[in-house]
């Protein structure tokens, strides 16, 4: 297989009836990967072909004629690797009938959200028969729990791409707010309680501002809505610091895909220790806590100390576009399906289960 000549199929939500307000989302940066590559690119959004092409709008209708028009649209496309987002219209019925058409093609799932979430293990058990392997972004033993004998399960990183996370604020001096949050916390969601006991320690000294559609009356500070698309590229480019909170901490290297937005940008990042993600990142490339009074001083001190909030930022931002790239994500990703030997040492290449 020559990869210069690659041709990829990409199937994902690319949100093309949002009209513009879309998130940063993984798919998209892989799309970037493939042609900061130089490699071939086709691209089909599911729902969007599903709620386009439904009879009277009635969506399963719809969804059943986009299934058709993948297996028309890889046949024409004739592609080498097919990937898969989250794709819940898209059957394993028309990957077979893909892979009938076109016997050398490659297809791989790849699901960015935590292997605990029961919605993502059904995802994943649903693809381990009609893909060649899956990736997602937890590691650990755990994945090897979806091999079938014919497939392989492997690790991803978030992916992150300079025309996404462009801004760097580690340059900057003026913002907006010195910290945000964003991510709807609920009430029983660890991070509200985290939030809960952390505000009251640092609120009087910094400007904060927290973005979710949560409600609990005895949470101790405003939340602004939910935001998407430009303004929460807004927020990103003015904003000194950052929380990257996750549901769940303790999972191998998992983070929502929300740190390749934050450490992308040149926020200095404040997250758990639990996560193992020292493997990747120093704590002169982030800021690591233990628990609530840890947090708390450590971001009063990096608000009062900023040459060393801007060295971290600043070093955090170049190692995560350097070794989380869309394009270097993608390729461990093609090289991965091919089996072929990695062409440079990806620092989670032991993360991949046969």
């Amino acid at each position: 297989m020559n990869f210069g000549e690659l041709r990829i199929l990409l199937v994902d939500n690319l949100m093309i009836r949002r009209y513009g307000n879309l998130r940063m989302g993984p798919g998209r940066k892989l799309m970037c990967g493939a042609i900061r590559n130089n490699w071939r690119l086709c691209e089909y959004s599911d729902r969007d072909m599903a709620r386009l092409l439904a009879p009277l709008g009635i969506r399963a209708w719809g969804g059943a004629i986009a299934n058709r028009k993948l297996v028309k649209c890889a046949v024409n496309f004739r592609p080498d690797v097919m990937l898969l987002g989250h794709c819940d219209y898209i059957t394993n019925e028309t990957l077979f009938a893909i892979r009938k058409a076109l016997p050398h093609i490659r297809i791989a799932h790849f699901n960015v959200d935590p292997i605990w979430q029961a919605n993502t293990r059904a995802q994943i058990a649903e693809r381990m028969e009609s893909c060649d392997g899956v990736f997602v972004t937890t590691a650990g033993a755990e994945l090897k729990t979806w091999l079938t004998g014919r497939n392989f399960m492997a690790y991803m990183p978030n992916p992150s791409d300079p025309s996404m996370e462009h801004g760097d604020n580690s340059r900057k001096l003026e913002f907006a707010r010195d910290l945000f949050f964003a991510g709807n916390p609920r009430e029983g969601d660890p991070r509200w309680e985290l939030l809960a006991r952390l505000l009251p320690e640092i609120q009087e000294k910094l400007r904060i501002e927290l973005f979710g559609s949560g409600k609990n009356s005895d949470f101790p500070f405003k939340l602004s809505p939910s935001i998407w698309g430009a303004r929460y590229e807004e927020v990103l480019s003015t904003s000194k610091m950052s929380l990257n909170l996750n549901r769940k901490e303790g999972d191998k290297w998992y983070s929502s895909d929300r740190i390749a937005h934050l450490m992308g940008y040149g926020i200095l990042t404040f997250q758990s220790d639990k996560n193992q993600m020292e493997r990747f990142f120093t704590p002169e490339e982030t800021v690591y806590f233990s628990e609530v009074g840890d947090l708390a001083e450590k971001i009063r001190y990096y608000h009062a100390h900023d040459e060393e909030r801007r060295r971290i930022a600043a070093a955090g931002r170049a190692k995560y576009h350097r070794i989380f790239s869309g394009e270097r994500t993608l390729k461990f990703m093609v090289e991965t399906l091919f089996g072929k030997k990695y062409s440079e040492a990806y620092e989670w290449a032991e993360e991949v289960y046969r």
